[in-house]
């Protein structure tokens, strides 16, 4: 949410329909051998003690003007609810982003902890209402665009947090690492890493009944604004359909408050002319409007998996998604395991289908889902040494596999067990009755 390109401030040169599509189209797949990787870690930022206390807009300004002169690999960058951001630059392995992140999370939690603050790794706030600490015009625009689909944008923007992962779109040609393949495999595997590692089963510390709460406010903002376009399409022409019927989130103006159509879809615009032409800058901002679960911006970006728990559990799947895209034999076994789910998307595209509903609803407990998920996290056990991967990451992903996966389960469970545990007195009567 916090992306930013080139302001309004720039000369300007109205586009057409035609020449927005041939933009999209020319953009937003770079093919070509799959050699890059990356990540985008969002936390929560709460008391380092008791996360269940909010944390005041005055200390957490301190502690990110304290953060600014800490040098840093990652882009650091702060969500609309204060929420932390570190984005990888482009790693040649999964080892060095891993060891690039690692290193920068050390650094930011030491500042952190001077101030008695700390990082929690959940998908959605299980304590506290949604509250705007950024005031910009962008998330000005952004609450009024989202205000008009209900609650679940404003609790989107302030109260959520991910593990995003990003690969090379891959190869022109077919094949399992064909820019095709990956784009098909993206959403369809994207099910069953919503389900295996859904974190978000709380809001206002009560159950919601989704194991992804997360993932549940994003079907809830709209297909137009977060959905996916059709896998029936070519990748290209069905992104750059997608763009252009999109609707407008805001129309950016030099001085004032910025201008917030109703409905207004990009194709619309470069028709009607109106507020004013859009432009090359404008479309390159609307881009970064859309947050449909897999978002093509040169490279893949994966955006459904919840914050995870523990320093270090945003490396699970992150090696998980690397290994089944990047290793060959995984892809393939990965693209073999998925395809019978596809029956149960109805071709409706994610997230808004039975398949992710279900995903977001019941994690591992779905069977069907939990069965794929085994052969794919062994696929990526398999996998990760023959990407260079340490016996510790390999490790990390086995002992989640043991832990979660094959039990059924996922770390929202956990949650909820401990959620039912602190509601019974010792002699195991429910204590909130």
């Amino acid at each position: 949410m916090s992306d930013s390109l080139s302001d309004c401030t720039e000369p300007r040169t109205a586009l057409t329909a035609a020449e927005v599509e041939a933009l999209v189209r020319g953009i937003c797949f770079k093919t070509g051998p799959p050699r890059m990787v990356g990540v985008e870690v969002e936390w929560l930022v709460h008391e380092l003690r008791t996360p269940q206390l909010p944390v005041t807009p005055e200390r957490l300004e301190a502690v990110y003007t304290a953060l600014r002169t800490v040098h840093l690999r990652s882009a650091l960058t702060v969500e609309p609810g204060g929420q932390l951001e570190l984005s990888s630059p482009p790693a040649a392995s999964l080892m060095e982003c891993i060891g690039t992140v690692s290193a920068d999370l050390t650094a930011v939690r030491a500042v952190l902890a001077e101030h008695d603050l700390g990082l929690v790794g959940i998908g959605n706030d299980p304590w506290h209402s949604p509250r705007r600490y950024l005031r910009e015009p962008r998330y000005d625009a952004m609450e009024t665009c989202l205000d008009r689909t209900g609650p679940a944008g404003r609790a989107m923007m302030c109260t959520s947090a991910s593990v995003q992962v990003c690969l090379d779109a891959g190869y022109e040609e077919p094949g399992p690492l064909g820019h095709g393949r990956r784009w098909w495999l993206a959403h369809q595997l994207g099910a069953v890493l919503v389900a295996a590692f859904a974190n978000s089963p709380l809001a206002g510390n009560e159950p919601t009944g989704w194991r992804s709460t997360r993932q549940l406010l994003w079907t809830e903002i709209g297909a137009g604004r977060a959905g996916a376009p059709p896998l029936h399409a070519e990748p290209r022409t069905g992104w750059a359909r997608h763009v252009l019927d999109a609707p407008v989130m805001c129309v950016r103006q030099n001085g004032g408050p910025w201008d917030v159509p109703d409905g207004l879809t990009f194709r619309e615009w470069t028709s009607s002319g109106g507020p004013r032409p859009p432009t090359r800058e404008d479309l390159d901002y609307h881009m970064t409007t859309l947050f449909p679960p897999v978002r093509p911006r040169g490279h893949l970006e994966l955006r459904m998996i919840d914050a995870q728990p523990g320093d270090d559990g945003w490396i699970v799947p992150l090696a998980v998604t690397t290994a089944l895209f990047d290793d060959p034999e995984a892809a393939e076994t990965a693209y073999r395991a998925v395809k019978p789910l596809a029956e149960r998307s109805l071709s409706l595209p994610a997230p808004h289908n039975p398949l992710w509903l279900d995903a977001a609803r019941h994690g591992m407990a779905d069977p069907e889902l939990q069965e794929v998920a085994v052969i794919c996290f062994t696929a990526a056990v398999e996998a990760l040494p023959r990407l260079g991967a340490t016996t510790e990451v390999t490790d990390a992903v086995r002992t989640y596999l043991d832990r979660y996966v094959s039990r059924g389960r996922c770390p929202a469970d956990d949650l909820l067990d401990e959620l039912r545990g602190a509601s019974r007195d010792p002699h195991g009567k429910d204590i909130r009755t």
